[in-house]
């Protein structure tokens, strides 16, 4: 497929080939069965002012896009100075890496059957009041191409398994979530090892969780409740169309500036597998590893061609959509805590009493933060004892960032099915977060 490109203006073209499978029981009740392909393709032209978006699903009306579009534009002679467009990249080739192994070559019937292998353990647990189940899959072959030269084509994919269930004795309540992610459906084979043990700890929290007395705590936090810690928190903040044209943020958020205990750091890398996966981001830039803090200091930010030209800065790989019918924004792709040097049993066992975060069920800050812990127990006399309630741990960002003085020495990567990040009306763009164990010294837990 080639496309004629108008002279005085940057133009760049990003077609997309999708498939999706959804599938979802209930209650032992199969209510849902999605299986979607489609085609579509996102245009835009960039006159050195401003862009003029336009997309569609009919594919060989591109070029009559792309000439609509730069018919109300501007001209410039001197497009490929601009800093917009010099930052812009023009890969080329094709870079795939599903192929042989696609989720749509896998028969409907088999995710079905997978899908319903796993459910044993939840339907038949006493202490379980309701319960959903779900499989997804979903690849994604994309074609970036722009009158700067570029011509890159790529592929992402994941494959899930989600049981969700909700617990119930008397006036409790506990509901809890078990979960495996794979890059295609085969890695999926093993199903859910753990949904046993997941509802058996369940059931002690049902039953035996005592809520927390309010108070400052030392707290571990586990890869998953510290990488959605780590994305909410810091990982938004360093999405830089936050701070593009603010010159207070500018100021707080100069590089170089101490933002987190020297023990810390925090790093975004698109070329990890998993749900934040992309070789290059929806401008055609190549995912490179960001540093947003290392050991403690602010060292990086996420860029897209247009937020780096403004800040003077390179390019990440980071501007990224949720589809065909959006812009590409600074988004994150793989956001997480790189791993200390602790072993779990040496991170717990100076403390006489905290609290051990294990799932989460939500989060969310920029200044502040709220965790809403889901699982937690206490830690007591350097060990794991009995479960407890906890509504939300909550706090100053970077206050918290310089108490953090213990991590474990093994990294976990999360890829959480069935959701994904929301920013600006784009939702959910699958991303991946994680880290080691991380130790905080003091949380305001309640």
């Amino acid at each position: 497929m080639e496309f004629s490109f108008p002279g005085g203006v940057f133009c760049d073209v990003r077609i997309e080939e999708v498939t999706r499978t959804y599938i979802k029981i209930t209650q032992g009740t199969l209510d849902e069965y999605l299986a979607r392909e489609y085609s579509a393709a996102f245009v835009r032209v960039y006159d050195g002012v401003r862009w003029f978006y336009g997309s569609t699903s009919d594919l060989g009306s591109i070029q009559r896009q792309i000439d609509l579009l730069a018919g109300m534009a501007g001209r410039s002679d001197g497009m490929d100075d601009d800093p917009v467009v010099a930052r812009l990249q023009a890969n080329r080739g094709e870079h795939y890496r599903f192929g042989g192994r696609e989720v749509s070559s896998t028969p409907r019937k088999e995710k079905l059957a997978l899908l319903e292998s796993c459910l044993g353990p939840v339907a038949g647990h006493s202490s379980v009041a309701s319960w959903t189940a779900s499989y997804s899959d979903g690849r994604t072959c994309k074609r970036i191409i722009s009158s700067k030269g570029a011509d890159v084509s790529f592929d992402t994919q994941t494959a899930a398994l989600l049981v969700g269930f909700q617990m119930a004795s008397g006036d409790r309540r506990f509901g809890e979530t078990d979960w495996s992610s794979a890059e295609d459906f085969a890695g999926l084979g093993g199903g859910l090892p753990g949904l046993e043990e997941k509802l058996v700890q369940s059931e002690d929290c049902l039953m035996n969780a005592e809520p927390i007395p309010p108070g400052e705590y030392p707290v571990v936090l586990s890869p998953l409740a510290a990488g959605i810690f780590a994305h909410e928190s810091f990982g938004h903040k360093s999405e830089a169309d936050f701070m593009a044209g603010d010159e207070t943020m500018m100021r707080e958020w100069a590089m170089g500036t101490r933002v987190g205990s020297p023990v810390l750091s925090i790093v975004d890398d698109g070329n990890e597998g998993g749900s934040g996966f992309t070789p290059f981001d929806d401008e055609g830039t190549r995912a490179s590893r960001t540093w947003l803090i290392r050991e403690g200091i602010l060292s990086g930010r996420l860029h897209s061609a247009s937020t780096a030209a403004a800040l003077g800065e390179e390019t990440t790989g980071n501007a990224r959509s949720v589809s065909f019918e959006y812009q590409p924004i600074p988004r994150m792709t793989t956001t997480y805590i790189l791993p200390g040097a602790a072993s779990f049993d040496e991170l717990i066992s100076g403390m006489d009493e905290g609290l051990l975060v294990e799932t989460i069920k939500h989060g969310s800050g920029l200044s502040t933060f709220t965790l809403a812990p889901n699982t937690a127990h206490w830690i007591r006399s350097g060990r794991v004892a009995g479960p407890v309630n906890a509504s939300v741990i909550t706090g100053n960002v970077m206050e918290t960032l310089g108490r953090i003085d213990g991590l474990s020495d093994r990294l976990e990567l999360v890829s959480f099915p069935g959701g994904g990040c929301g920013k600006n009306e784009q939702y959910p763009l699958p991303v991946g977060f994680g880290g080691p164990w991380v130790r905080v010294s003091r949380m305001n837990v309640r």
